[in-house]
């Protein structure tokens, strides 16, 4: 039977009776009988009371060295108003009040703590997290050097436009700084790293100011257009005790979230009159669906208008199993459009226009004269001078300021409004020609998948096939990008729902794939155990294999098939034509650009990691054995990585 706290005395409670304000000692018991007896021989005299009046008006200095609540206790307080459900980080003293904080006063819950052994890993987790789970996740970077290792991962969620909250720690106040490492980790200004990509930051003076900071960016970052934002949490406010009376004196501000931006009516209905009256109309969605709805609103405009649809990939905009998504054949389309309209476009100039890459390097329009150009976006509400991210400049002949996705059904309203009984009929002529050209596409892709079946190493084709075959009869979704492998998931497997395909990186920072890949599936797996598939270059892998030991540690299960190439062949292409433009020819091109001599086991370091590690897979008949069991492990609740040995692309 456990003991009753009244029968010892409680540690805390001690501590606190004895460090109590202002340095108090325990009291002396007062004697029972009068001293005025000369005190024994060999015996410590006693006080007179000339010094027992002294020490009464100096008291010895006692250090306080325990406290029940401290400034980090509020920040968390703060943090369990803003849904956040996860706190991603690589450990770092500059937030040793915080970290404990969340994990004993916070108790660890909602949001809680996710270790990560790298703070790239971290950022990169909430990138992908987010694109599933429509909200944002936080991270948190140890001071200076924390804040440079996740550099990377932040510019690609800011190219991207995706919301988190991002938290470094730091130590201000100069006289409170321990020598040495201290102030090699501390900075006077916390967000000047990364100030030029992020959407907002600040450094709190108070425990007040926090607070307010705090739900202000949650909503900013949440605003479209969507970006990090970025609070310095002051290792002073963190760790200094928070006394009940001051306590009492903070407020956690309510965070309401801001309403996203609708077109201008006129705008939208002057968009619907030149979309209704053009003869071949083209949709262009490249950032625009963050959920179901908006893909069925895609769907519904595309209809009404029986104009095709080119996919982007930014986000999963339309499904790939209508007839309308014609994303192979935007070269065709774009030239023959009498009407393009741009759904957050990230490089309008660029969709329309084609550059040489040659010594002088010339671009020639995509498009016939004429054209009419219509642009609902919110790329011109976040643009920053450094980083060009922004791309080229192109005047649209209607450019519309303001959200696509909730912009899209007051133009569908719009559009249905100029439709006329004889402009509804050309639609369809118009459609039927747009479904034999789409049919067309898919039974030329299936053709080309067939070529190099048996080649070794392993087509990309094959792969994806393969791996199709033993995924098809699962709720699956995949959360890497496919430009790097010929698009073949997307001219081959049925993407039909919103969660089937998050997008690229943003900004093509090399290691996206593995730590996005690893948020994506956290939240998948929250979201109902979906199957969640990552094909990643060794390349991109190489960045981040720790990804997999965080992935078994929290028990976050997905399958990581790594397109073994054994270079970085992109590279390898401009290496190439850089040796061809200089007459030197293309022999020794790869030099500096392969992943061999010798060449890596992934399987094994998976393993060491305390994944399931299958491979390397080099023969094509030995994939689908390969998939079944890799598929049906990550069903199990495991991380599982699968090295397949491929060609180039």
């Amino acid at each position: 039977m456990a003991k009753s706290e009244d029968a010892g005395l409680h540690r805390r409670r001690f501590l606190k009776g004895v460090v109590a304000a202002g340095g108090a000692t325990i009291a002396v018991p007062k004697a029972t009988h009068a001293q005025t007896s000369a005190p024994a021989k060999g015996s410590t005299p006693l006080p007179t009371a000339a010094t027992q009046s002294r020490e009464r008006e100096q008291p010895p200095v006692v250090e306080r060295l325990t406290t029940e609540k401290t400034g980090s206790d509020f920040m968390v307080d703060v943090c369990k108003t803003l849904n956040l459900d996860y706190i991603a980080a690589c450990p770092g003293s500059t937030f040793r009040g915080l970290q404990e904080s969340f994990i004993n006063y916070g108790t660890n819950k909602k949001p809680e703590w996710l270790t990560c052994l790298h703070e790239e890993v971290s950022v990169g987790m909430a990138h992908g997290y987010a694109k599933v789970a429509a909200k944002p996740m936080a991270a948190i970077m140890h001071g200076t050097v924390g804040t440079q290792h996740a550099a990377m991962a932040i510019y690609n969620a800011y190219c991207d436009r995706v919301p988190m909250m991002l938290f470094t720690g730091n130590a201000g106040p100069l006289t409170e700084r321990r020598p040495g490492v201290e102030w090699f980790h501390s900075v006077q200004d916390g967000a000047a790293t990364v100030r030029d990509f992020v959407k907002w930051d600040d450094y709190p003076m108070s425990l007040q100011h926090f607070a307010e900071s705090a739900v202000r960016g949650y909503a900013l970052s949440c605003a479209e257009p969507p970006g990090p934002v970025f609070l310095v949490a002051d290792s002073k406010l963190q760790e200094e005790p928070l006394e009940e009376r001051a306590a009492r004196k903070l407020r956690i501000p309510r965070l309401t979230m801001p309403s996203q931006t609708a077109g201008d009516p006129n705008a939208l209905r002057d968009a619907a009159k030149m979309l209704v009256a053009a003869e071949n109309p083209v949709i262009i969605a490249d950032r625009y669906a963050r959920s179901q709805a908006a893909m069925d609103d895609l769907v519904r405009l595309a209809e009404l208008l029986q104009a095709p649809v080119i996919d982007n990939r930014s986000r999963m905009n339309m499904p790939n199993t209508h007839y309308l998504c014609q994303s192979e054949r935007a070269g065709t389309l774009i030239g023959q459009a009498d009407c393009i309209l741009s759904l957050e476009p990230v490089d309008l100039f660029g969709q329309l226009n084609s550059m040489r890459d040659q010594i002088e390097r010339t671009d020639l329009p995509r498009t016939r004269a004429g054209v009419k150009v219509i642009s609902i976006s919110t790329h011109d509400l976040l643009v920053h001078s450094n980083y060009q991210d922004f791309q080229r400049y192109f005047a649209a002949d209607l450019n519309i300021a303001a959200d696509a996705q909730t912009t899209l059904p007051f133009l569908i309203e719009a559009v249905q409004r100029e439709t006329t009984a004889s402009g509804k009929s050309a639609n369809e002529m118009r459609g039927e020609k747009l479904r034999q050209a789409y049919h067309n596409a898919i039974e030329r892709a299936r053709t080309e998948a067939t070529f190099a079946w048996d080649a070794k190493p392993i087509s990309t084709a094959r792969l994806y096939m393969e791996l199709w075959g033993q995924l098809q009869k699962e709720d699956w979704a995949l959360v890497s990008d496919s430009d790097f492998s010929s698009r073949w998931p997307h001219r081959l497997w049925p993407l039909d729902k919103h969660y089937r395909f998050i997008g690229g990186s943003g900004g093509y920072g090399v290691g996206y794939q593995p730590v996005a890949s690893l948020g994506a599936a956290l939240a998948h797996r929250d979201a109902g155990g979906r199957v969640v598939v990552n094909v990643t270059g060794d390349g991109e892998f190489n960045m981040a294999p720790h990804t997999l030991w965080t992935a078994a540690h929290h028990g976050i299960p997905y399958l990581t098939i790594i397109q073994n190439n054994r270079a970085y062949h992109q590279e390898i292409m401009h290496l190439q034509r850089m040796a061809n433009r200089h007459n030197r020819g293309i022999r020794t091109a790869p030099t500096g650009a392969t992943i061999d001599n010798p060449n890596i086991d992934y399987a094994k370091i998976a393993m060491g990691y305390g994944a399931l590690g299958i491979g390397p897979i080099e023969d094509p008949a030995d994939l689908a054995e390969a998939f079944r069991k890799g598929i049906s492990a990550v069903k199990t609740g495991q991380p599982v990585l699968i090295d397949v040995v491929t060609q180039p692309r």
